[in-house]
């Protein structure tokens, strides 16, 4: 038996498809003493210019093994693998959330790797857009168009109000048609385990969504904005009616920090822990499924510092319900650090609220574009265990990229800078902010320590 196929709904067109229509037919119903059948039409006529299409061009590494034997005939110093650029192109859909200031929010694997992105609007007119920022994690990312006038934005909903049942409207670009309008409903809530993303909290509808879609609006019967359209369930990559999209209220905090920051500064709550089973609740005295259990605290972490438990289950955030660790993780995954939020706790049976003040992720990712010209084009993140130092990992250079240019390489972990120790990004960042000319950079390259100098 085949599994289904969890599919990202950019489409590349470095992949041929033959796409040919098939015949419909169905009976619409009549109108009944002139009056005149309802219609999603007065909607969509307000919100469908909101939506844009999007064209991504770029270039794809590829690295292939070179034989052995090569070795053998050329010696030691003979490269281990092939290095080729490969030209790629991509469609994708995006949403106007700002009319004013041009901002778009799409999908982060739309534009992932994009030399150019350029966006058309529902009037056919075409604009370049610019890369604000954007969370691989969260598939989140923001554009901005410059000197487009008559713009049109839509309203965002609140996507924690949303109820399944509800209807559902998706708008995008599938297959490059052009702009596409779909019905369906609300299926389901909170989906998670998926595998799309590391932070997932999505709304499940059957409104359908196709290859092409990323990024496009899921909006309510209001033509209000309740989320970003980003992947399908399918058994060969098509749509059966299931699909997912990033909520609302998540895509608003994320897009919110990169507006403010440049960059998604991760909130961390520090607490480990898992579903509510029904030999767990028993175990607990607890009659529900609701709630996540927290079965681990980090010692000084905000929890730590909150008040928070081993033991405790977390039934609310800022007053609206959680009903799973997933959503827990997500949710908080979502807000910046340095945000105080109120958790509502069953604590022995009893009901409490704590105020906690939420962290930094070490899991936080950062573009180094923002922090120092010479650094453009590097990727940062925190270290882990597994690279037994503490500092910065470098995690990706870009191509011909100022930090190419400096020697910078992928792998590298920064330990220092001009003289002071660094050991995360929140050190890092703190140092490299301050200075305004050369930086030193003390790296940890293999079993080698190096300095780089960057003007």
């Amino acid at each position: 038996m085949k599994k289904p196929l969890l599919v990202l709904t950019a489409l590349s067109l470095s992949l041929s498809s033959a796409l040919a229509p098939l015949p419909v037919s169905a009976a619409f119903p009549a109108a009944v003493n002139g009056q005149e059948l309802p219609s999603l039409a007065p909607m969509l006529e307000r919100v469908t210019p909101a939506v844009v299409s999007i064209a991504v061009e770029g270039k794809q590494v590829e690295r292939s093994r070179i034989p052995e034997q090569f070795q053998f005939f050329f010696g030691p110093d003979f490269p281990t693998e092939q290095v080729r650029e490969r030209p790629f192109r991509g469609l994708g859909s995006g949403v106007i959330i700002n009319a004013d200031k041009g901002y778009i929010v799409t999908n982060y694997h739309v534009i992932k790797g994009a030399d150019s992105i350029r966006i058309q609007l529902h009037d056919g007119r075409e604009a370049d857009a610019e890369l604000m920022g954007g969370d691989e994690m969260s598939d989140i990312a923001l554009l901005k168009v410059s000197d487009v006038k008559d713009l049109t934005e839509i309203k965002i909903a609140d996507s924690d109000q949303l109820r399944v049942g509800d209807f559902s409207v998706a708008i995008g670009n599938p297959f490059g048609l052009g702009q596409t309008v779909t019905s369906g409903i609300v299926s389901a809530l909170g989906r998670s385990g998926l595998n799309i993303e590391n932070f997932e909290n999505f709304i499940q509808t059957d409104a359908a969504i196709n290859s092409g879609n990323s990024g496009g609006a899921l909006v309510n019967l209001n033509g209000e904005l309740i989320g970003i359209n980003t992947a399908i369930l399918g058994p060969s990559g098509g749509n059966v009616g299931i699909g997912f999209a990033i909520p609302s209220n998540m895509m608003k905090n994320l897009t919110d920090q990169i507006l403010e920051f440049g960059e998604v500064k991760r909130g961390m709550l520090g607490v480990q822990g898992g579903e509510i089973t029904s030999e767990l609740a028993d175990a607990l005295g607890y009659h529900s499924s609701k709630g996540a259990f927290v079965s681990q605290v980090v010692e000084d972490s905000a929890a730590d510092k909150a008040g928070i438990k081993a033991g405790d289950i977390i039934v609310s955030l800022n007053g609206k319900k959680i009903e799973t660790f997933s959503e827990l993780r997500a949710k908080i995954a979502t807000l910046g650090a340095g945000k105080e939020i109120k958790l509502g706790v069953i604590r022995d049976g009893k009901d409490k609220e704590f105020k906690v003040t939420l962290g930094e992720s070490q899991q936080t990712k950062a573009k180094a574009d923002k922090m120092h010209e010479g650094l453009a084009g590097a990727e940062l993140a925190n270290t882990s265990s597994s690279d037994r130092i503490a500092g910065v990992k470098v995690v990706e250079v870009a191509d011909n990229s100022p930090a190419a240019r400096y020697q910078l390489k992928k792998d590298d972990i920064i330990i220092g800078v001009n003289r002071q120790r660094v050991k995360n990004l929140a050190d890092f960042r703190t140092i490299v902010e301050k200075q305004t000319g050369v930086l030193a950079l003390n790296i940890q390259r293999g079993e080698r320590t190096i300095y780089l100098v960057i003007r």
